[in-house]
């Protein structure tokens, strides 16, 4: 477990050599790292880890990746693990493979990746073309078993689902799931997780989006399936509706000294929610991001509030 102390002694180290500012190392009134339970086998995992979609995405594709070591380095050694990629994110998933192994940190990342060779719009995944992607996610990421993997957008069901079972049957995937950040197939994903026995799930979900916890947190929490939250920043919808405006004062009880920590702790608060994974190319932002994780949690009032300040705001 990372404590406190631990996580302002590394932080300090890193502030020193990313210029992180000051305030993002006074967080923390109190508590170790949060983490939550996978339900199927009770492992816990922090409650906070990394995307790599978006800028990360951007980044990965460039000449220059040394800030994506950064951010990797900056979530391992204040106790992150979980690293969710694809191989849909451009070179995602080899940078963080390749980062990984430079910097000793291949074994101590819950690796999600997913699978997905289905064609747009629908239609049937060759399983040859399947399986050799998955083949190719154990290379870049140089680790066997993958903790996590999981048929992207609900691509071809049956056949995807089907392989990525086989695997964990054979003991080289530990978990499976299936995701999906589209409202419009929100019902799909309510079927596949009552259809199959998966460990996971992957959604969409902050506080101007609310949408999945009428439903899909319910019924995960219901059936005991994982549930990996994607997009609680709003990709960068809430960060423009917040421009300009100071975190109010109330918010620091429960260490939400940043937009970051607010936005995350919300998410983070719904009991269903076992990880969320925001993608950020900036070390000095996945600190911020991480120490969501430490601290309080907001409850029900206090979720509330932020729920009426957001909807307050201008739309983006």
């Amino acid at each position: 477990m990372l404590t406190r102390r631990k996580y302002l002694k590394n932080s300090a180290m890193i502030a020193a050599a990313c210029a992180v500012p000051t305030e993002l190392l006074r967080a923390f009134d109190s508590g170790d790292l949060i983490t939550r339970a996978i339900p199927r086998t009770g492992e816990k995992i922090p409650i906070v880890g990394l995307g790599t979609s978006a800028t990360f995405r951007s980044v990965a594709q460039g000449d220059d990746v040394t800030a994506l070591r950064g951010v990797i380095e900056t979530l391992v050694d204040n106790g992150g693990t979980v690293l969710d990629t694809a191989p849909s994110y451009g070179a995602s998933e080899e940078v963080c493979g390749q980062i990984a192994r430079k910097t000793g940190n291949t074994d101590k990342i819950f690796w999600a990746t997913k699978i997905n060779v289905a064609r747009r719009g629908g239609g049937t995944a060759d399983p040859a073309a399947a399986q050799a992607q998955v083949e190719r996610s154990f290379a870049r990421l140089g680790k066997d078993p993958i903790d996590l993997i999981q048929v992207h957008n609900l691509a071809d069901i049956p056949t995807q689902m089907g392989i990525i079972k086989e695997y964990q049957e054979d003991g080289r995937i530990r978990y499976i799931g299936t995701t999906s950040t589209n409202r419009r197939r929100y019902a799909d994903l309510e079927k596949a997780m009552r259809d199959y026995r998966i460990d996971f799930i992957g959604v969409d979900y902050a506080v101007d989006n609310r949408l999945s916890a009428k439903t899909i947190l319910p019924l995960a929490q219901e059936l005991g399936i994982a549930v990996l939250v994607y997009i609680p920043f709003g990709r960068k919808r809430l960060w423009s509706r917040v421009r300009g405006m100071d975190v109010p004062d109330w918010a620091q009880e429960f260490g939400a000294d940043s937009w970051g920590k607010f936005f995350i702790k919300y998410v983070a608060a719904h009991p269903a929610v076992t990880c969320v994974t925001p993608a950020t190319s900036k070390p000095k932002n996945m600190l911020d991001n991480i120490g969501a994780a430490y601290g309080e949690l907001p409850d029900a009032a206090t979720r509330k509030m932020m729920e009426e300040l957001v909807d307050g705001l201008p739309s983006a």
